[in-house]
């Protein structure tokens, strides 16, 4: 009877209260909102009694409310009460603090030392020189994309804004990102979603992200359309043709974008019905085998006018990538850029198990393309990025020094736009109106003020790389290797990459003999002709 008692004491209590004021109201008018007050949890707490779909309210009735209300508000009192400065969920605050400092071109000096435990395992750190030499200009910091088999290569920038579609980001977030882009100098990205017009309106240079449903360029079926994809491939502002093989967040899967989503702007930039689900395959139509994606990546190059035309994958069966590289030496066609995507990206909404174990992460995956291009002779045609959980000067200095020739961000950029990580990106409720298409939401964000900050934020995150490589002793990006970055590996034993990692020697993989077992199996066993392991062929 006593453990009766104590789930239903602050039920039983409300009903006192009920019972108490409500007849004192007759001469104290003061106590009418107490005896609503009362009367209204009666009315919940009685309610709860007889409902059938929470055990909690059941048994404790009005007090089992407030546990519901403790987790519902639970991540906005830990984010900002209980979470420490270098606890990642999935990005810390003090990295979320350095990209909003920068973006608003406020100092990002840190007094008193660093917060890192240099000491555990983990821990990395660049080696200085001690004959650094002259900062470097940051403008400088660019390279060139696109092989003897491009006719129109571009110079782009070492950093820039990974893909992320409209309709995943508000408009105004397009509009912020691209108009950065152009103040800076560097790409946007369109995401899968293809181009629309906030992407136009900046005039900021655009990689344009084809996915497997061929958004912008698409038939009524759901294919490949040559005239459409050549009507706006060959806009001038569209400077490098991506095929998205697939992503770090959910490599493998497609999506649906329910048809009540499918707004008559979000229909047009994709080219599908208006209210009807959009469906993203999971895989191309356009290509079944390693030698048709290489006569696709032809195919788009001259539709496009001779741009770059590259591919974007998160590497999975290795030997899938390695069957795209013997297909690339069979048929002498050699895709200009390779962009490396790890597990650990992701800006949109993806099944938990996708997100958390699906797919390599990006070091990784980086590590095995640069590897192969070296080992097949083909590294200095093609240019790789790499996109990853990328923020800051040091992110990209470590990226660098593996292999990639430049790096993407996406979560950096929706930081600098005003992104606070409240984790609701795909409810529609955005809070500061960057990936939400609720136009009263979208209202919150300023596009003039947030291309400003996309700016700031790329332009001194650069200069703080600028000052990485002169205390190295280094002039540009290019120049980093692995044997200028260690690794502690425990509390006695620190190593450099590059005796961590393994490195091949240029056309070891097609000498006939490579010393590395992994990459000699799966070379093997990958063929030209299919994606299929060898072994699994008919």
């Amino acid at each position: 009877m006593t453990l009766r008692l104590s789930r239903y004491t602050t039920f039983v209590l409300c009903v006192l209260i009920a019972l108490i004021t409500l007849p004192l109201t007759l001469w104290h008018a003061w106590l009418w909102p107490v005896s609503l007050l009362a009367l209204a949890l009666v009315a919940l707490g009685s309610w709860d009694l007889f409902q059938t779909g929470h055990a909690v309210w059941r048994n404790y009735p009005v007090l089992g409310h407030v546990r519901w209300l403790m987790e519902l508000v639970r991540p906005e009192l830990r984010q900002y009460l209980f979470e420490a400065d270098e606890e990642a969920s999935p990005f810390s605050r003090a990295q979320r603090s350095l990209v909003y400092r920068r973006a608003k071109n406020i100092s990002s000096e840190h007094p008193f030392g660093t917060l890192q435990n240099v000491y555990g395992s983990g821990y990395e750190f660049i080696g200085h020189s001690l004959r650094p030499v002259t900062t470097p200009d940051p403008a400088s910091f660019r390279i060139t994309i696109g092989n003897g088999q491009c006719a129109r290569p571009y110079s782009a920038s070492i950093f820039n804004i990974s893909a992320m579609s409209f309709g995943a980001l508000s408009a105004n977030a397009i509009r912020a990102l691209n108009e950065g882009a152009r103040l800076g100098g560097f790409s946007h990205d369109t995401g899968e979603g293809s181009i629309s017009p906030y992407h136009r309106e900046g005039k900021g240079d655009i990689v344009w992200e084809l996915g497997s449903g061929y958004f912008g360029c698409r038939d009524a079926q759901g294919r490949f359309d040559p005239e459409g994809f050549a009507r706006q491939a060959t806009a001038d502002q569209v400077k490098m043709i991506e095929i998205k093989l697939s992503q770090g967040a959910k490599p493998g899967h497609g999506g649906i974008l329910p048809g009540p989503k499918v707004t008559p702007e979000i229909a047009q930039t994709r080219g599908v019905p208006v209210g009807q689900d959009c469906i993203s395959p999971a895989r191309h139509s356009s290509f079944g085998t390693p030698l048709e994606m290489m006569a696709f990546i032809r195919q788009l190059r001259e539709l496009s006018g001779g741009k770059p035309v590259g591919f974007k994958l998160c590497i999975g069966h290795p030997w899938e990538f390695m069957a795209i590289v013997k297909a690339m030496l069979e048929t002498d066609t050699v895709p200009d850029f390779i962009v490396v995507d790890g597990a650990e990206g992701g800006t949109g909404a993806a099944p938990v198990e996708f997100a958390d174990h699906m797919g390599a992460p990006m070091r990784e995956g980086l590590l095995f393309v640069h590897n192969v291009m070296v080992g097949v002779g083909l590294r200095d045609r093609v240019k790789i990025g790499a996109a990853g959980r990328i923020l800051s000067a040091f992110d990209i200095a470590s990226v660098l020094a593996l292999g990639a020739d430049w790096v993407n961000s996406a979560r950096g950029f929706m930081f600098a736009l005003g992104c606070i990580q409240s984790l609701s990106c795909n409810t529609n409720r955005c809070p500061t109106g960057v990936a939400t298409q609720d136009p009263s939401r979208q209202r919150a964000l300023v596009v003039p003020d947030k291309a400003q900050r996309i700016y700031h934020f790329h332009t001194n995150t650069l200069r703080a790389l600028s000052d990485l490589l002169a205390a190295a002793g280094l002039e540009h990006p290019s120049e980093l290797g692995p044997h200028h970055l260690v690794r502690r590996m425990s509390g006695t034993e620190v190593r450099l990459f590059s005796d961590l990692h393994t490195f091949l020697k240029p056309g070891e993989l097609v000498s006939g003999w490579c010393e590395y077992p992994f990459y000699r199996q799966n070379w093997d066993l990958a063929r030209a002709d299919s994606f299929d392991h060898a072994e699994l062929s008919s």
